[in-house]
């Protein structure tokens, strides 16, 4: 597994989805929903994004921010406009005063909003859960960011305007698909910033070494690698391989190891009904007890606690 594509597995597996929001002046719609990841991405007018605390944001046309969760944050057409609407944790929406909104600022398929030819169009999409593996890069990203059009160019925005609207089978998925893009995309473009601050690992990634050993590891993590099997694949010595490892990533290539069959094997503890058993074989243990024992101590707790910690 790629660890962009990593990023996204498990907030998938526990509920994506996106819209069309369509408003015209003045609109302000308060967001305490607690996604851990929300893109929004500008297609007609102008929206501020208002944290609680730190930076605000103007978005015009073709600009795109994330909004890291939990913190809550305000999206307006001005500052100064007092909310609307809010949305809460599970996608539910009220007004200021807790009354349901019942569904009243729905325009159609995937579009809400208070006018379907609103002056102000964005495309939001939203994961709703995040996972083990996410979190390793999410907490690499600041509570808000934006790529404004002269540096982000998206081919992708007039095809997701075209897609949100359909009422298909499989639309979802297509759907799904186009938002992993769209975000994948965006990071990529974060990340690739002469100022960025990436992830020791993610950085790495572009090492000719360590770099292919980190994909070796991402995407066959059952097989049963030692610092040896990986050197032998990255066509260096044990010891130049540890210390190379060690130097661009901040730890050693089997601490890393463990790591990311720990957050595989915690998300898929959340994500599936799967037996212990199984996935022990798929992250690379040879028997539940095992699994539990290493999952222990990372963690803290055994597996079976974790899966009971699954939110509704």
């Amino acid at each position: 597994m790629d660890a962009l594509a990593g990023l996204l597995e498990g907030p998938r597996a526990r509920g994506a989805f996106m819209i069309r929001a369509c408003f015209e002046p003045p609109w302000s719609i308060r967001i305490e929903d607690r996604a851990p990841l929300t893109v929004m991405v500008m297609v007609r007018g102008e929206a501020w994004v208002l944290p609680d605390q730190g930076e605000r944001m103007r978005l015009r046309p073709g600009d795109l921010a994330i909004a890291r969760g939990p913190d809550p944050y305000t999206c307006a057409d001005a500052p100064g406009t007092e909310p609307q609407a809010l949305i809460l944790p599970g996608a539910e929406c009220s007004y200021p005063d807790g009354r349901s909104l019942n569904g009243s600022m729905d325009l159609g398929v995937r579009t809400w909003g208070d006018r379907p030819d609103g002056s102000a169009v964005m495309l939001i999409g939203t994961y709703l859960w995040e996972g083990e593996i996410s979190g390793r890069l999410l907490k690499a990203l600041p509570p808000l960011l934006s790529l404004t059009s002269d540096v982000w160019d998206c081919p992708l925005t007039p095809y997701l305007m075209d897609e949100i609207v359909r009422d298909e089978p499989g639309q979802e998925v297509v759907l799904d698909r186009l938002l992993d893009l769209l975000v994948i995309a965006a990071l990529r473009a974060w990340f690739s910033r002469p100022q960025a601050e990436a992830p020791a690992w993610y950085a790495a990634l572009a090492d000719p070494v360590v770099g292919r050993v980190l994909r070796l590891v991402q995407d066959d993590p059952a097989l049963p690698w030692t610092v040896a099997s990986l050197a032998a694949k990255a066509g260096v010595s044990r010891a130049a391989l540890a210390r190379r490892f060690t130097e661009l990533v901040g730890e050693p290539p089997m601490t890393y190891l463990t790591e990311w069959r720990m957050a595989l094997a915690a998300d898929a503890l959340r994500d599936t009904d799967d037996t212990l058993d199984a996935i022990a074989r798929r992250v690379g243990y040879g028997s539940a007890f095992a699994l539990s024992s290493a999952f222990k101590r990372v963690y803290g707790v055994s597996p079976q606690e974790h899966r009971g910690r699954v939110p509704s």
